[in-house]
């Protein structure tokens, strides 16, 4: 695999700019179809389609939600019977001490807690986020991508990639401008 090209300096893969978001969506189709699945795209606004195009499966974060609002609901109510219960019994006009109906909101509460707390730090986990820095930014013409442009970058650690052939690839599927992006 070729990864360097003749400036020294370490590559991270070849970025196609198109002005339209369905010619994005069908280069991206046919770089699918053409074999490369190490690829990425960066546009202004949500396309339809896009994910599809790019291959996309399904995340596992429904599974971390469910798994955390499973540990919140057990450690919600766990937590109320060990109060009422064990460490703090209270024979309020001969209760029983276990009255299992008033655990319910709180149990409710903490499932709905760990839940979310468990999405959000799951989302930015498997997006690999925080991300201040990312090779993408190294193309002067990447700005564009917040405003008008519409980006598809193959990287090379695709086990497709090659220099001279990824690089006649896109340039086939009609785009504005190939830019290498430098690691």
């Amino acid at each position: 695999m070729d990864t360097k090209y003749d400036s020294g300096f370490g590559l991270y893969g070849l970025m196609a700019e198109f002005t339209t978001p369905e010619d994005l969506v069908e280069a991206t189709r046919r770089a699918y179809a053409g074999g490369y699945r190490k690829m990425d795209a960066y546009t202004p606004m949500p396309i339809e389609g896009l994910a599809a195009a790019l291959g996309s499966q399904r995340t596992s974060v429904a599974t971390l939600v469910f798994l955390g609002g499973l540990i919140g609901c057990i450690g919600g109510f766990g937590l109320m019977y060990w109060i009422t219960c064990i460490a703090y019994p209270l024979n309020v006009a001969g209760r029983p001490l276990y009255s299992w109906p008033a655990y319910i909101p709180p149990t409710f509460e903490m499932t709905v807690l760990v839940a979310s707390l468990t999405a959000v730090v799951g989302m930015l986990a498997l997006n690999g986020l925080p991300q201040p820095y990312h090779p993408v930014f190294n193309v002067p013409r990447f700005q564009l991508a917040s405003q008008d442009r519409f980006f598809l970058c193959i990287e090379a650690v695709d086990p497709k990639f090659s220099f001279e052939e990824t690089r006649t690839f896109l340039q086939a599927l009609g785009p504005v401008e190939v830019s290498n992006v430098d690691n």
